[in-house]
């Protein structure tokens, strides 16, 4: 007796879903083809580094407060790391770091919410069925995983923020694993970004423009995989243990 409105009901999530996915598509492209990227690059952040020091001088309440909430938005763009950067170089690398910790938690409450909101009932529980017995392993111990994606350097942003909104992960949970795992390659970014007059130096000496690549170091890299490291032996212990919901 109820099967028809179930269905309508579940057809009409997945067409929001669908419109909402088409949606952002379209955005990304629009903005892409605008040139958006030309003006998010190290290249163009050392054309502008000058002037933009001198705002933040000037500006020394509103310069972060519009730096967070443009990186908040940036995060869902292959950007992220630049701002990260961008933020130790001009406000330091320790309130750089917690700026763009702050603006990134922001940015992934925002996707997880809404991932939620658009995937809610039809889509939620298909995933749920796909994952089979992983999806009550992943939600017993959710903020131990979230924790250990979001410390990984090379998991998407994107990817960590909308895959625990597909599953019965509750928003206190997301947002504490994100804020904590957000901190320390933030900090990390936001130190090398405090040199990064040396960098642009050294590689215009060399005739060529700077990229993220040629801040990256070893060591940077393999602290954030011992963190991560960490995090994982964490959501082990968790499982051997007898994990309780999260």
């Amino acid at each position: 007796m109820n099967a028809k409105p179930a269905r309508k009901s579940n057809s009409g999530k997945r067409r929001s879903f669908v419109l909402a996915v088409g949606a952002i598509a379209a955005m990304l492209a629009l903005a892409y083809a605008a040139g958006w990227w030309d003006y998010i690059s190290l290249d163009a952040f050392a054309r502008n580094r000058i002037a933009l020091k001198r705002l933040v001088e000037d500006n020394p309440i509103l310069a972060p407060v519009v730096f967070m909430a443009v990186h908040a938005v940036a995060v869902s763009f292959p950007v992220a790391t630049i701002f990260k950067v961008m933020a130790g170089f001009l406000f330091g690398w320790a309130a750089g770091g917690v700026y763009a910790a702050v603006a990134a938690t922001a940015g992934a409450m925002v996707l997880f919410q809404t991932t939620r909101m658009i995937s809610s009932g039809y889509i939620r529980d298909l995933a749920a069925a796909k994952a089979g017995s992983l999806t009550r392993e992943f939600e017993a111990g959710a903020f131990s995983y979230v924790l250990a994606m979001r410390l990984a350097p090379f998991v998407p942003f994107f990817a960590v923020s909308v895959v625990p909104a597909l599953f019965d992960v509750r928003m206190r949970t997301f947002l504490i694993a994100t804020a904590v795992g957000i901190l320390p390659g933030a900090l990390c970014f936001a130190w090398l970004g405090q040199g990064l007059d040396e960098a642009f130096e050294a590689a215009s000496s060399e005739g060529r423009t700077l990229v993220v690549s040629d801040l990256v170091t070893s060591e940077i890299t393999a602290a954030l995989f011992a963190l991560t490291l960490v995090a994982v032996l964490a959501a082990i212990v968790r499982r051997v243990w007898g994990p309780q919901g999260s």
